[in-house]
């Protein structure tokens, strides 16, 4: 592994002028013009004057953690806004703006500066960044940080970073990052300009790729103070904070202290948050928003309740089939698989009504493949029109829909005839293949509450003469076994970008499929899926991002790869009334953590009430 350190001397200097004519900037955007000027003083959506002050405390329904190094596979690994907390101590050298779709800003760097050929980006750092330990951090932290995440870090910064060549120290203040001849070039800045910064001399003493719970050196707004394994973890405010007063920090981190409490699952976390022992939670069970919100607090106005409108991309959750298995590798099987699944029962009688079906990966989005290919997506499919089911060119998916009562007949004898011809017939009861082997299914899950989900398609799936069957596993085994690819079917869900980009290459590549740790759970290897992520990654412009990204889709659903399952749109809030927040809110962001503010006065009368 190379390490290469300061690079000075005229020659070098020469060298790389050439790379490097474009002009500085304050910030990046992958198409169009930044919505902020460089003289910007802050964010739209913060309150600039907002107080600091308090403890807010947030809790985690989902198991415990042993690891606080989030850039490793090792360990468990937190989802949502528990992640995100776990990540406050870590920076990046560009933040981005939760506003804008694909735009970013200085932050440990003070301008970036993108060569005219597109093949190099350079970052000036600013003087004034420290690690938390009051140590400054260098252009060798940066080079350290490409290097270890590349070789050492989860198998998706590998992928990420494939395109970038090399990284190197131009002087003092100054690194460069190279791109791979041939490689597409239109996010390779940003994903430079987001990748986290690692101190070099902590990891110098501390061994990287192993769990650990002694907090890492971080340089943000927050560090971690004190972690108990498997109850709590305690964040708090930076006092004397590098970036305090940059234009993209004004008005942020207004919580003097951030409480992580953990719980065994949702509904003891529900129960904590109604003895008042956390303050903030978002709601995920339509069944417990429907019928459980009637505890003393909301009647009398203590504990707040919200249905907020969400205006990003929906987020994607799905069923994963696991396509390494024999048994899902004929796409006429997945569609069976899907045809057992009635949402429409499921929402009336367990969601309250209060989902839709998902219909894209892109939901909610322009990217979304919502009316039949033309033009320029025509032209990216045709090549393969040979391999790919021939309704991708003909009918814009919809996922079957059933009358809500329960009786999906017609679904479940169309299924019945996509598992004969694939060679499942019924004998004995029994769905059984040439051999005579019967078809099993495991579902595989974290937490109890996917139960009464699950059920419901595992009876559709015995009268099909399918074994099948659920299995709850704890955190820590259900995290080797995703690792390792070690499952039937389980559900998953992830954020879904504003603008695709290499990031796709996790969940959808062949490359990604092959490799232990990655994202993409369903083993999909299909050329003509690389084939469309290329284009997305390449797409220069947002006509042809479309076309790319709609391509993707409809391959993706046509090919039954994943069976999309239900989303809202709009978050759901509930916490104690002890805050205030910003009259605008971020279009493509929460806003709670970085921009709310506890109210002091409301605050005390809360405190009065809980005791």
């Amino acid at each position: 592994m190379r390490r290469p350190g300061v690079v000075s001397g005229l020659l070098t200097a020469t060298l790389f002028a050439a790379a490097a004519s474009a002009e500085p900037r304050h910030g990046y955007s992958t198409f169009g013009e930044l919505k902020y000027r460089q003289d910007f003083a802050h964010f739209d959506y913060v309150n600039p004057i907002a107080p600091k002050g308090g403890e807010v405390r947030f809790g985690h329904g989902q198991g415990s953690f042993d690891n606080l190094n989030p850039f490793i596979t090792r360990g468990i690994r937190l989802p949502g806004m528990s992640a995100t907390i776990v990540g406050l101590p870590f920076e990046s050298l560009m933040t981005a703006a939760g506003d804008e779709p694909d735009s970013f800003y200085g932050l440990i760097a003070e301008s970036i500066d993108v060569a005219t050929d597109r093949r190099s980006v350079t970052f000036a750092l600013r003087e004034s960044v420290r690690w938390h330990d009051g140590s400054p951090l260098t252009v060798n932290d940066v080079v350290f940080s490409f290097e270890t995440l590349r070789d050492k870090g989860a198998p998706q910064y590998r992928l990420l970073y494939r395109d970038i060549e090399r990284v190197e120290a131009l002087d003092r203040r100054r690194v460069q990052f190279r791109f791979r001849d041939g490689a597409i070039l239109r996010d390779l800045p940003q994903l430079a300009a987001g990748m986290p910064i690692l101190s070099k001399s902590h990891f110098s003493r501390v061994e990287f790729d192993r769990t650990t719970l002694d907090p890492p050196l971080g340089s943000g707004p927050y560090r971690i103070v004190e972690v108990v394994p498997g109850r709590s973890l305690i964040l708090k405010r930076v006092e004397n904070y590098w970036g305090r007063d940059l234009a993209v920090n004004r008005g942020r981190w207004n919580f003097d202290q951030i409480r992580l409490e953990f719980y065994r699952d949702r509904s003891v976390e529900f129960e904590a948050f109604k003895a008042g022992e956390f303050d903030f939670r978002e709601e995920f069970t339509s069944k417990t928003w429907a019928t459980e919100y009637d505890f003393p607090a909301v009647k009398d106005g203590r504990v707040v309740r919200e249905t907020i409108p969400d205006e990003a991309p929906a987020p994607r959750q799905y069923f994963v089939l696991n396509g390494r298995r024999e048994k899902f590798s004929d796409r006429r099987v997945r569609e069976a698989f899907a045809l057992a699944f009635d949402f429409e029962w499921t929402n009336k009688n367990l969601f309250y009504g209060i989902y839709e079906r998902t219909k894209s990966v892109f939901q909610n989005s322009d990217m979304a493949a919502r009316s039949l290919p033309d033009g320029l997506e025509l032209e990216f499919l045709n090549p393969y029109r040979d391999r790919l089911p021939p309704e991708v060119f003909t009918q814009v998916w919809e996922p079957p829909v059933t009358d809500g009562t329960g009786n999906n007949r017609t679904q479940l004898a169309k299924a019945r005839n996509l598992l004969a011809a694939a060679g499942w017939n019924v004998r004995d009861g029994k769905a059984r293949n040439a051999r005579g082997q019967v078809f099993e299914i495991e579902y595989l899950m974290e937490e109890p509450t996917f139960e009464r989900i699950f059920a419901p398609v595992v009876r559709n799936l015995e009268r099909l003469g399918i074994e099948a069957r659920m299995r709850q596993v704890e955190s820590a085994q259900y995290a080797s076994r995703m690792q390792t690819y070690d499952f039937d079917v389980t559900t998953k869900a992830f954020a879904t970008p504003t603008t695709p980009g290499i990031s796709e290459r996790n969940f959808w590549s062949s490359t990604a499929a092959a490799t232990e740790g990655n994202l993409n759970y369903a083993g999909i290897a299909d050329p003509a899926i690389d084939d469309m992520l290329e284009r997305i990654a390449n797409a220069q412009d947002r006509a042809t991002l479309r076309a790319a990204s709609r391509a993707l889709d409809r391959t993706l659903l046509w090919n039954h790869y994943i069976v999309p399952q239900w989303f809202r749109a709009n978050d759901l809030f509930a916490y104690w009334d002890m805050f205030a927040r910003p009259a605008i809110r971020p279009k493509f962001a929460q806003g709670v953590l970085d921009t709310w503010w506890i109210d002091q006065a409301k605050a005390a009368k809360i405190d009065r009430t809980r005791r």
